[in-house]
């Protein structure tokens, strides 16, 4: 206990430092030269990622190699190193709407457009003919035909897909670090799960140093428990399903579903739990009541109220049999979708008058976190500026690209659409460590069909209509790690242009391999099917014919009905002093699978009533953050060696056969 005290008072005295140099910039080469390569193959074989085990993996082998280079890394460094290693490994989202995940940086998103416009599916729905050549080449070019970026073809949409990507990352500084400002210095909102990569890095960097304190000792002790539950939850899976027809699990992955058992009792119900200690280890960490909110949410939604919804009339698209993914698309379609809507309305409102209220006090009752001395604070006319320029800049590319569509739609996304969700999900972070299930679902689909516009370059164009709430939680952990601002800033940007060269170069190399999708690719071929089906029924919607059925699932009345509920709960909580974040991890709740939130709730019981008695509270509390970043370290561990060996047993087998 005294040694956590006497750490602690030294964090507070800690100077800022930058965490870029040549350092990271090798991390970052090593990461996109040769764990990029390996992300392709995983996603295009099993859907799967590599990104938390790239960045824990990568951390420990650049120690490592340090330790024997009689070369520290500075705690600074080693978070830097994580998030290059997590923004260049990181999945990419499509434009447009119905966006599919995708590994392998950039240019996987170009890879997934040349098989839809080839595609027997957006040649039926009459989509092939209409997708614009700024998006990708026309079927039946010469580009297409011989499976090569090396074209002139491709300049335009290559110039577009680098441009988004530039200016994507100069709107989620600008705006992500204003609602940082806004919920970290202003509100003083915790961040409950700021401290879990920020204790990690803390723990190796002591161990690089060779002054392992207690830190290290939990970071070590819950990597091994990674370690020796992944073999069980991820070796015997990836090994049995080399050789076998299907994989063999001790675990079920990634949970054990009850839904369709349950349904014949109680209609349209969903629960189950879920198999990946990840879950306990999150309720350990998140504050008491969140984690009991969200479980509540979650319990209430898709337990209790979705039987009674089905009595009602409300719930329509369930049938008998159906499990948990089925069972949770057809009750959130038919109402949970409206229900998060309004409830994320009464969070922004909810934030929108705690900021107003907090300027109304008298400049000496006001609880302003000053900025620290040295922390690269940017000025915030300067991320105003970068953020209105960058949003402009979106508004008049799409203007040029789809001339027809109304503008002001544009501004609006653009404008008031993106700050109201960056700012519902940024408070999310801040209270409760996540801000799943916060989003307006289908407003960007609904209003492409009600514009009146007909065509289809509008699902294809980098409409700016996004969520940046995950940024400010970086820029805590930024702030936690005693790491200037502005590393950040250095960093992505040289990922950026690495991830940029290092994406196309091995996109080329394996699509002049073999068509994408294949049989050597046996996800894609399996699931890039389903997704131009439902890519050309979206993108069909604004042509002559189009269904509009999709439309119906967004209710007016329930959403206003739910905002109501919301406030009053809210209003209630306040008035009977019932900590509130109760009510915030409601609201996340709503959204959340039972299966996770159920081994949440268990994890926030024992840590409460049992470890944190045993040890402390307080001691208990200094102990989360790092269990979790230990155990998924020892995880990533775990996987990256399983993938290793996937890969060259199937490559092998290739070779052979």
């Amino acid at each position: 206990m005294e040694e956590i005290k006497n750490t602690n008072a030294k964090q507070q005295e800690e100077k800022f430092e930058d965490g870029f140099n040549i350092k990271t910039v090798v991390a970052a080469l090593f990461i996109g030269f040769i764990m990029l390569p390996g992300a392709i193959y995983l996603g295009l074989i099993t859907g799967g990622s590599i990104g938390g085990a790239a960045q824990w993996v990568t951390i420990i082998l650049f120690v490592e190699i340090a330790k024997r280079s009689l070369v520290q890394l500075k705690k600074q460094e080693i978070y830097i190193i994580y998030i290059i290693a997590s923004s260049l490994v990181a999945p990419g989202l499509i434009m447009g709407a119905a966006s599919l995940v995708l590994q392998g940086g950039a240019f996987a998103e170009k890879i997934w457009q040349q098989y839809l416009i080839q595609s027997p599916y957006a040649k039926a729905f009459g989509l092939s003919d209409k997708i614009p050549s700024w998006v990708v080449p026309p079927a039946g070019s010469e580009a297409l035909i011989k499976r090569t970026f090396l074209d002139k073809a491709w300049i335009i949409p290559i110039l577009l897909l680098v441009g988004n990507n530039v200016l994507f990352r100069l709107n989620y500084f600008g705006l992500g670090y204003l609602f940082y400002k806004l919920t970290a210095d202003i509100e003083r909102l915790p961040f409950p799960m700021a401290p879990v990569a920020a204790e990690g890095a803390t723990a190796l960097a002591e161990s690089s140093a060779k002054k392992e304190t207690w830190r290290w000792r939990i970071f070590s002790i819950s990597a091994m428990i990674g370690i020796i539950f992944g073999l069980f939850y991820v070796v015997i899976p990836t090994f049995t399903g080399l050789v076998m027809a299907k994989p063999f699990m001790l675990f079920p992955i990634p949970w054990v579903d009850g839904t369709s058992d349950l349904g014949a009792h109680l209609p349209a119900a969903i629960f189950g739990w879920g198999t990946d200690l990840t879950w306990i280890f999150v309720g350990f960490l998140l504050p008491f009541w969140v984690v009991i909110g969200t479980f509540l949410g979650s319990f209430l939604a898709n337990t209790v109220m979705n039987p009674i919804f089905y009595k009602l009339g409300i719930i329509r698209s369930w049938r008998p049999g159906m499990t948990v993914i089925p069972a949770k698309v057809a009750t959130t379609m038919d109402i949970w979708i409206s229900v998060t809507i309004g409830l994320g309305i009464v969070v922004a409102l909810v934030g929108i008058w705690k900021v107003i209220k907090t300027f109304m006090k008298p400049p000496a009752q006001r609880r302003i976190r000053k900025s620290p001395a040295g922390r690269g604070d940017f000025p915030i006319w300067l991320s105003l500026v970068v953020w209105l320029f960058s949003t402009t800049a979106y508004i008049v590319i799409c203007h040029i690209l789809v001339p027809s569509f109304p503008l002001w739609i544009f501004i609006v996304f653009g404008f008031v659409l993106t700050p109201l969700l960056s700012f519902v999900s940024a408070r999310m972070f801040g209270i409760t460590g996540v801000a799943t299930g916060i989003s307006f679902p289908m407003v960007r689909e609904g209003t492409f069909i009600l514009s009146g516009y007909k065509g289809a370059g509008i699902w294809f164009a980098p409409v700016p209509y996004f969520n940046h709430g995950w940024v400010t939680q970086r820029f805590e952990e930024l702030n936690l790690t005693h790491t200037r601002f502005p590393s950040w800033v250095k960093a992505e940007f040289t990922a950026l242009g690495i991830m940029l060269v290092a994406s196309f170069l091995f996109w080329q190399i394996i699509w002049r391999m073999g068509p994408i999708p294949s049989s050597t690719y046996p996800f894609v071929q399996k699931m890039w099917p389903m997704s131009a089906i439902f890519k050309s029924l979206w993108a069909t919607a604004t042509l002559e014919g189009g269904a509009k059925w999709m439309l119906k699932a967004i209710n007016p009345s329930y959403i206003l009905l739910s905002s109501g509920i919301g406030i009053v709960l809210y209003s209630a909580l306040a008035m009977f002093r019932i900590p509130v974040s109760l009510f915030y991890g409601l609201v996340g709740g709503v959204a959340i699978f039972p299966h996770f939130a159920f081994p949440m709730f268990v994890g926030a019981l024992l840590g409460r009533y049992f470890f944190a008695r045993r040890i402390g509270k307080e001691t208990w509390r200094k102990y989360t953050p790092i269990i979790l970043a230990g155990y998924s370290c020892g995880m990533g561990l775990v996987g990256m060696a399983s993938i290793a060996l996937a890969l060259i047993a199937k490559t092998v087998t290739s070779l052979i056969f």
